[in-house]
């Protein structure tokens, strides 16, 4: 029962959890991200919206970019802080923007990857990530 209620951090917990929350988070995005890439590069016209003004073709590579790239980064942990920027970005368009006048039922999707996002933003990609490698070896070089 003490275990239950103990608050200290199981560091190798947290850091498996990072793990797991990284490559889920990903996989679910790279589905939606998928999909507007193939819309880009289809060669078809492009009928897309352009919820901040800069155009439908730029508006649905500014959408792959965040949805499709910055997921992969995410997904093994490179430049994970910086990645999940213009997904934060995006999270807050479809909020505020496209969903704007629509009930939360219309936001919790988009509400819940913000969420994700911000916690990743604070936290950073976690022990097991191409992050972690990269760090190892710049401190290995400073010595």
């Amino acid at each position: 029962m003490k275990k239950i209620f103990n608050t200290n951090f199981n560091h190798e917990g947290i850091h498996f959890m990072l793990l797991v929350l990284r490559i889920s988070i990903a996989v679910f995005m790279l589905v939606h991200g998928y999909g507007k890439l193939q819309m880009l590069t289809s060669g078809e016209p492009i009928q897309f919206g352009d919820p901040i003004g800069v155009g439908e073709p730029a508006s649905l590579a500014l959408a792959v970019f965040a949805e499709f790239l910055c997921s992969i980064l995410v997904l093994i942990g490179l430049g994970t802080r910086l990645a999940v920027i213009p997904l934060i970005i995006t999270m807050l368009v479809a909020i505020v923007v496209i969903h704007g006048p629509d009930g939360f039922d219309k936001k919790e999707l988009a509400l819940h990857y913000l969420v994700v996002y911000a916690f990743l933003f604070v936290s950073g990609s976690g022990k097991y990530s191409v992050d972690q490698i990269i760090s190892n070896n710049l401190s290995k070089r400073r010595r």
